[in-house]
């Protein structure tokens, strides 16, 4: 029995947290997959960005992508060695998905809404740097007060100086208690 003929799958695709802000670089990634192994890709989405049930690679959250996609049978093993390789894919499940009709496969499509998102945060991003708005951690704002210079106080620039005998110390008060024999 050959297995010439094209099946088709359902592959999750799971990123880092930090793929959010680089949607568009993380599906051409997956899109590039599975065209690299001669896959036809019938609908892609991006799932789901959810906190992880645990920890994997120190990423608690992570971006969830989804394909159904058709391709022969043997390619599915070195599909699966190229996304083992892969730096930025830090999971991946793929399964067989005759269970699904073509008509619901096609229901799933999301790359419209995919391609809006990825358009509203470069908007966002093209906003935000607009507005001199940027992120700091403490330690770099901590950097920046430690390397300004020190100004000197408006008083002592717009006040002349007090007469030298009205700069006498005034009396302190004690704060110990006298001694008592």
């Amino acid at each position: 029995m050959s297995e010439d003929t094209q099946k088709m799958y359902e592959g999750l695709f799971l990123f880092p947290q930090a793929a959010i802000s680089t949607l568009d670089a993380a599906s051409s990634h997956v899109q590039d997959m599975l065209t690299k192994v001669g896959a036809e890709l019938i609908a892609f989405r991006k799932w789901d960005d959810r906190r992880l049930a645990y920890p994997i690679k120190g990423n608690k959250r992570g971006v969830f992508f989804l394909a159904y996609f058709k391709v022969v049978g043997t390619a599915i093993s070195s599909l699966e060695r190229n996304l083992l390789l892969s730096e930025e894919v830090l999971r991946f499940m793929i399964t067989r998905c005759d269970h699904l009709t073509l008509e619901q496969i096609e229901a799933t499509e999301g790359r419209t809404e995919l391609a809006d998102e990825i358009k509203l945060r470069d908007e966002k991003k093209t906003d935000d740097t607009d507005s001199g708005v940027r992120a700091t951690t403490k330690s770099q704002r901590d950097a920046e007060e430690a390397d300004a210079p020190t100004e000197p106080s408006e008083a002592s620039e717009d006040t002349p100086a007090a007469p030298a005998d009205a700069q006498e110390e005034a009396p302190t008060e004690s704060t110990e208690e006298p001694a008592t024999s």
